[in-house]
């Protein structure tokens, strides 16, 4: 026989096994009339343990705040979204701003996102209209990446209604810094570089920009220069000449920032299809190339991914490139402007943003380092030029 490497003794009964004592005048019933409820053959639990039941309405949320002029603009949305949608129950505000309210909810056994409009400006409109077209075609015409389910929407009203997929963003800031980790830049740059590839029906999404009307508008602002508007539009032209304008576009997302991707279990998802449509080749990859500045790494496999379909695709690389820094660019100087009228302490940011302002230095840095990548891109044009 071999030792005990520990004492030993019988485990413990468990309480409901225990012989009751008597119910004697020392030894009374319990509280609450010494009725037992039962939660499984054989076990009883004292009157005491019970849940108490509730009565009347459950309500609505405590994450839901609908007083004051704010709840009155939250119940207006509720009321839009239940309008298309009356099976939508609203649990949390997600996002709320100056122009829209996210709201997460349930419809029926599925947990959804409802988007309202708040600003009923045309510009703003015509993008809420584009973006729910986009997830009605997705319906008949499924991309190669993951994109949330559509459950209703109204175009007139400004209003869409898409499942909520469980996850989380890749990166809360536009430009972020920290950058994510490399498994799920990995992941983003796959998923974009596919929905690239992929080649659906003709007539179906527009084409969202028009590069001569925005290159010549950025000159006339004095975002370019004359060699810069020269060289883009010799660029522009040798893509036209070789490939012809049609058969080179690609179908792009238009605004395939890390703060639209959701990391899921069964892979990334891409929402925000408000600026999808035909671009010229890497378009997106040239937005993910501008705001992964802190990841060397990231940017040198995203220029090598543009450059992979010959001279053409990467001189359309780099018209993308110059017209998205150019837009970025033109972005925080109106920024720094802002925050230099209005003080060095950044407004606070709106209920349930995702991440909080940057502050007026952090935006005077990320200027500078703009302005440089600018003139990188200048100088790769200005290469790609001298090649034809």
């Amino acid at each position: 026989m071999y030792a005990a490497s520990s004492s030993v003794s019988a485990p413990p009964r468990p309480p409901h096994l225990l012989p009751r004592p008597p119910r004697t005048r020392e030894n009374p019933a319990p509280a609450g009339g010494g009725v037992a409820s039962v939660d499984r053959p054989g076990r009883l639990l004292p009157a005491q343990s019970r849940r108490p039941v509730r009565t009347g309405p459950s309500p609505l949320s405590g994450r839901l705040d609908l007083s004051g002029p704010q709840g009155a603009q939250l119940r207006t949305s509720i009321a839009a979204v239940q309008r298309i949608c009356p099976e939508f129950s609203p649990v949390q505000l997600l996002r709320r701003s100056s122009r829209s309210v996210l709201l997460i909810g349930s419809v029926g056994r599925v947990t959804a996102v409802a988007k309202c409009l708040l600003d009923q400006s045309p510009a703003w409109k015509e993008r809420y209209e584009h973006e729910i077209a986009v997830y009605r075609s997705f319906v008949r015409n499924r991309p190669p990446v993951r994109v949330p389910r559509l459950i209703a929407a109204d175009p007139a009203g400004g209003t869409l209604v898409i499942e909520r997929v469980p996850g989380r963003t890749a990166a809360l800031q536009r430009h972020p810094a920290p950058v994510p980790a490399r498994s799920e830049l990995r992941a983003a740059l796959s998923a974009v570089h596919r929905l690239g590839q992929w080649q659906p029906p003709e007539g179906v999404f527009g084409c969202p920009l028009d590069y001569g009307t925005r290159i010549s508008r950025y000159h006339e602002l004095g975002l370019l220069t004359d060699r810069d508007l020269g060289d883009l539009q010799k660029l522009l032209h040798g893509i036209a000449h070789t490939t012809g304008r049609r058969s080179v576009l690609q179908f792009s997302h238009g605004d395939a920032l890390l703060s639209n991707v959701l990391l899921s279990p069964s892979g990334p998802v891409l929402v925000d299809w408000e600026h999808a449509g035909w671009y010229l080749p890497g378009y997106d990859l040239a937005t993910l190339w501008t705001v992964l500045g802190d990841s060397p790494e990231a940017r040198r496999q995203i220029s090598q991914l543009a450059q992979l379909a010959g001279p053409v695709a990467r001189d359309a690389f780099l018209v993308n490139l110059m017209l998205v820094l150019t837009r970025e660019i033109r972005t925080y100087e109106t920024a720094v402007q802002r925050s230099l009228r209005e003080g060095a302490t950044p407004p606070p940011g709106p209920a349930g943003a995702y991440a909080p302002a940057p502050s007026c230095e952090e935006q005077r840095l990320l200027l500078r380092r703009l302005h440089d990548d600018c003139m990188l891109a200048r100088r790769a044009v200005r290469a790609a030029v001298g090649t034809r």
